[in-house]
Parts: C-alpha cells; sequence; structure tokens
C-alpha cells in the first residue's frame, strides 16, 4: 500500500510536471497529511524536487531513471496537430485525455476554424462512467474499479447514465470489441462523444483521444465514421510516439 500510494505520487507529477500538494490530493484522493508526509520522503530520496509555495517536481535522480518523457507537454507536441486537423476536417472539437492517478481529465481541446458551429467539452475530469474518454480507458483497465464496490455508487447524471455495474461491464466489452467507446448524453442532455485509446496495453492504455458533438450531429452512423476515424489516429500516433509494440484496438470487424 506504501508503495502504490509512493508510486501514485510520482505518475501524478510525472505527468503535470510540477502539481502542489492540494493538486495531488484531489487525483489520488489521499488525505492531505499523507501527501504532505509521502511527497517530503519522496524529495528526500531525490525523486521529487521542491519548487516552493507547496509545489513540487519530478528530481533529477527520477529524471535519470525514467526511460521516456510522457509529460502532458510532450505528448501535445506529438498529438495536438492531428486534433487540429481533424477539427478542422471533420467541423468538431476534438480532444485528449489521460489517465491522472485514478481519474481521466481532458487536458487538451482543438476546435475547428471553418466557422462551423461546435460543441466544446470543456477540460478537466470526468467520471470513468460516463464519458466516452473515460470509459475508452477504463474498459482496458479493470483495476479502476473495485470489484464490487459499485452498486449504489454510480451517479446518473440523465435518464441514460449507466448506473447498474452489470450493464457497465457489458459497455466495457463492447468497447473493447469495437476499439472505441460512445457517451450518448450520459453526461449531459444533447450531448454526445466518441474516444478511443491510444493502445490495449503500456502507456497508451491510460491515455484516449475523441471528438464531441449535438446528438443531432453525432448520429448512430457519424458516431460509428468518427470512432472509426479515431482508432485509426490512435495506431499511427502510438506509432509515432514510440509505442508501436504496444496493442492498438482493433477496428470493429477486423480480424485479429
Amino acid at each position: 500500500m506504501h508503495l502504490e500510494r509512493l508510486t501514485l505520487i510520482l505518475e501524478i507529477v510525472g505527468q503535470k510536471e510540477q502539481a502542489s500538494v492540494a493538486e495531488i490530493c484531489a487525483h489520488s484522493g489521499l488525505p492531505k497529511p499523507t501527501v504532505y508526509r509521502l511527497v517530503q520522503d519522496l524529495a528526500g530520496a531525490g525523486l521529487l524536487t521542491p519548487l516552493g509555495r507547496g509545489r513540487f517536481a519530478v528530481g533529477t535522480r527520477l529524471k535519470r531513471i525514467a526511460r521516456g518523457d510522457q509529460s502532458d507537454r510532450a505528448l501535445l507536441e506529438a498529438i495536438a496537430p492531428a486534433l487540429k486537423r481533424a477539427a478542422t476536417e471533420h467541423g468538431a472539437a476534438f480532444f485528449l485525455s489521460r489517465l491522472r492517478g485514478r481519474a481521466v481529465e481532458i487536458v487538451h481541446v482543438e476546435t475547428p476554424e471553418t466557422g462551423v458551429s461546435y460543441l466544446h467539452p470543456g477540460l478537466g475530469k470526468r467520471p470513468l462512467h460516463a464519458c466516452s474518454c473515460s470509459k475508452a480507458v477504463a474498459a482496458f483497465a479493470p483495476d479502476l474499479f473495485a470489484p464490487g464496490d459499485l452498486t449504489g455508487r454510480l451517479k446518473a447524471y440523465t435518464e441514460f447514465t449507466l448506473t447498474s455495474p452489470d450493464d457497465l461491464e457489458a459497455e466495457f466489452a463492447a468497447i473493447r470489441r469495437r476499439g472505441y467507446a460512445e457517451c450518448v448524453e450520459e453526461i449531459e442532455r444533447g450531448m454526445c462523444s466518441v474516444a478511443a485509446p491510444l493502445g490495449e496495453t503500456g502507456p497508451g492504455a491510460a491515455i484516449s483521444i475523441g471528438a464531441t458533438g449535438s446528438s443531432r450531429v453525432f448520429t448512430p452512423a457519424m458516431r460509428d465514421r468518427i470512432g472509426q476515424i479515431l482508432t485509426d489516429m490512435a495506431r499511427d500516433l502510438s506509432s509515432v510516439l514510440g509505442w508501436a509494440g504496444a496493442e492498438t484496438p482493433r477496428k470493429t470487424g477486423e480480424v485479429a
């Protein structure tokens, strides 16, 4: 348990490049006294570097150990241009999300420059059971949900939100089959989204790309088309990021 908490803190700080004690608490779910004590231990070992005012960055010792840069900035350098091209081509907002601690967070959005109207998904954490960007990650990370600990805990945002553990597991199985997730008015009426993980395993499994639009525009046929586009983009981006060895989600009907 102690090692897991230390690892979780290092992951959060590494992704954000620097983080405050309050931010670490928000993303880890750990109490402030615990986080404060653990970051001091990590700083003493050279794994974190204090920046002042309760903020910490990855320490030089950990940088020597780390094999590659998976910070938000490094990911955006590779992914943001592809999202911008897709947003302009398809007239919808495209976004990047990642698992941060035990929550999936939208960290970047690209919008079209064609003058068309679009829906912006906003930034920040999303519920694991009610947003395509979260479900695309959670479907390949079942340990995010504690077995037997879901009944009565899945909040209903609209009448379409999945609140049954059995229904949610069936949804995750469907996501694994087709390679992308959908959110059809599950978190907000009139709003739909589609998202695909960058991989089934490895670092890509903790990252998803997606697009959002109104239910009028994102019809079933449109969601299927966007889903295929996103799975293709995910495969290409995984290769660009050097994760080609990690398995990427297969498209519907593709033979293993």
